[in-house]
């Protein structure tokens, strides 16, 4: 499933999982709802899990049924899905949505993705196990705002013909992961119970709005997120952050105290409080968070990038190069990456490694709209090099 490369869960600044410390101080007062506007859509989880009347009738047709019968049901279902005969599901990560919401726009993220795929298991009476698979968060950056996205699958099951569960370390559960590496499914991972795929979701429309700029949109999913309590920072991250963008430092820095609160190692939490503490007069207590961050992470995300992107501008293609070469090294399923480097290579008259450096940007890319622009790019440059006139 080539388009179902990568997992997002959007996260801006946040740092991967939902498991932490609890808190240790009562929490202060965190939402100032008189200082955003009403939401402009319903905000809620009510029907993250809902199937739709075209679902429902889906999951019951005759050919659907065979089609489980005769792959089982796990298989069955899964290929039925994400089979390109099928559905033709694809994976876009513009915006994460609800299963009926994937279903017909027949696209959806990796979190969508899991939610489609639990609402149908469920419809069937299988077993369901969401699980957080330890892998490290990766970074990439949109409209300025920083995201990290960490990972989640799913694991399908079913009972016994006597009724009794199959224990969930089974070998009869299928684990279904939309994420490269091919390994996944034997990374280390623990389970998420359903109210922290509700979090990520609301979460994840959260940071959406935010990055669309829609302020007001971003708070009310945040403050929804919120609300769920959950032990981990993130929700409370990313509630300091749409405060910072609004303006109101005071109660972005009451959500950020309590973020470091319940993960007092947070290393984005501490990258967006640092700032803030600067910018209100505490140089010192700001130099602080500088330094333990730089301890944790000497060389912060798109730090090669950004250097590459003004050797790019200033002609210096060599130089560009080699820092756009670090980046993709370190990061090597962000398409952006890929990309800049293609365009330098193109530069340097490497045609060849230009062209493969926009296939590695195409098959890691998460959105439908960049997929059509690297696409077209690729295919320019394999006219380019069919039409040249070669000379031995």
């Amino acid at each position: 499933m080539k388009r179902l490369a990568s997992l997002l869960i959007v996260l801006p600044l946040l740092l991967a999982g939902c498991a932490g410390m609890e808190q240790q101080h009562p929490t202060p007062p965190l939402f100032s709802d008189a200082s955003f506007k009403p939401p402009s859509e319903p905000v809620g989880a009510q029907d993250l899990f809902t199937l739709s009347p075209a679902m429902r009738a889906y999951a019951h047709s005759p050919a659907f049924t065979a089609h489980l019968r005769s792959k089982g049901l796990e298989r069955g279902l899964i290929d039925a899905l994400y089979s390109k005969t099928d559905l033709k599901l694809e994976y876009d990560a513009t915006r994460t949505r609800t299963a009926s919401e994937t279903y017909a726009a027949r696209a959806g993220n990796c979190l969508s993705l899991v939610v489609m795929t639990a609402a149908f298991a469920r419809e069937l009476g299988m077993t369901v196990h969401f699980r957080s698979v330890l892998v490290d968060g990766t970074w990439s950056r949109d409209n300025g705002i920083y995201l990290v996205a960490s990972h989640v699958n799913i694991a399908l099951g079913h009972r016994k013909p006597d009724g009794i569960l199959y224990d969930e370390t089974s070998e009869h559960e299928l684990v279904v992961d939309f994420l490269p590496p091919p390994d996944a499914s034997r990374l280390r991972s623990r389970q998420l119970e359903e109210n922290d795929i509700v979090t990520l979701y609301l979460n994840n429309r959260a940071a959406e709005n935010l990055v669309l700029g829609k302020l007001d949109d971003a708070y009310w999913w945040a403050r929804a997120a919120v609300a769920t309590n959950p032990p981990a920072a993130i929700t409370y991250n990313t509630l300091g952050v749409i405060y910072q963008r609004h303006g109101d430092l005071a109660m972005a820095e009451r959500a950020f105290r309590v973020a470091l609160d319940r993960e007092p190692e947070s290393l984005v939490v501490m990258q967006n409080l640092g700032p803030l503490l600067a910018k209100t007069g505490r140089t010192a207590e700001a130099a602080e968070l500088a330094r333990r961050v730089a301890s944790i992470e000497p060389v912060p995300p798109f730090e090669y990038f950004d250097k590459g992107m003004a050797a790019l501008k200033a002609g210096d293609y060599d130089t560009a190069r080699k820092l756009f070469e670090r980046e993709v090294k370190r990061a090597p399923y962000y398409d952006e990456f890929h990309f800049w480097l293609a365009v330098t290579l193109v530069q340097l008259g490497d045609a060849k490694e230009a062209r493969e450096q926009l296939t590695q940007a195409i098959d890691t890319s998460t959105k439908a709209d960049n997929r059509q622009i690297y696409s077209a790019k690729l295919a320019h440059l394999r006219r380019q090099s069919a039409n040249s006139v070669q000379v031995y």
